[in-house]
């Protein structure tokens, strides 16, 4: 989608408010066209390294959260959900019970 046909804003982005916002503009993130073709992780590691700290884990969520929703504006709607994203990336990251049984 290009800038001309998503006249869609940051703000109606959902699970994305004004703090979120105000990072994304820090990191040159103007509008949704900017947003979509952006990486999340790298999204995070740049506030990180620009605010010099770990910024929370849940940060990165959003950024999937918003990214996704910029990309596909029909994304279904328990995805424009940060908290989604969470459970996604701690699935990814936890080791399997079975995996722990056998150790």
């Amino acid at each position: 989608m290009n800038k001309k046909t998503d006249v869609r804003s940051l703000h109606a982005l959902r699970s994305v408010g004004p703090a979120t916002i105000e990072d994304l503009r820090l990191l040159g993130v103007a509008d949704i066209s900017d947003l979509a073709g952006c990486d999340p992780q790298a999204l995070y590691d740049e506030l990180c390294r620009i605010k010099g700290q770990k910024i929370d884990i849940c940060c990165l969520d959003v950024f999937n959260c918003a990214v996704a929703q910029a990309k596909n504006p029909e994304l279904p709607a328990d995805q424009r959900n940060w908290f989604w994203w969470s459970r996604q990336r701690k699935a990814a990251t936890s080791p399997r019970i079975a995996d722990k049984a056998s150790a």
